[in-house]
């Protein structure tokens, strides 16, 4: 097999993979987390694989079977989604990436920062959405 044929089949299945994930995401939910992928591509870790996951080619997708089905896309912004406590709207402030559990200085409640953030996200978008 020669390389651009063999280029070709990857690009192929990486468009099938996104045609199929983008159509079931659509038909299932109604909110995404909108990644800023400029940013994350300056780990040197992490660029190459965030490079080949075509993200624009995905968010792409997303917007067009939107329309397509009927679905409203609320993109909501990731900004603070971890450091706002889900429970009482206080903001605790900048946290290292390492510290994945945290409690609210206000109310006192114990987070999860993936989970905490989730919920956030969710609550933006629907706010959003009316």
């Amino acid at each position: 097999m020669t390389k651009a044929r063999y280029q070709a089949k990857i690009a192929n299945q990486r468009k099938d993979y996104l045609h199929k994930l983008t159509t079931d995401l659509v038909k299932n939910y109604d909110v995404i987390e909108d990644l800023k992928t400029k940013n994350l591509m300056h780990n040197h870790h992490l660029a190459k694989s965030i490079a080949n996951a075509s993200w624009y080619q995905f968010r792409t997708m997303l917007e067009y079977k939107c329309a397509w089905y009927g679905k409203q896309l609320v993109v909501v912004s990731a900004r603070n989604t971890s450091r706002i406590c889900s429970a009482c709207g206080h903001n605790d402030g900048a946290k290292l990436l390492d510290i994945r559990e945290w409690t609210c200085s206000e109310c006192r409640t114990h987070h999860d920062r993936d989970i905490n953030a989730a919920v956030n996200i969710l609550n933006c978008g629907l706010k959003a959405i009316g």
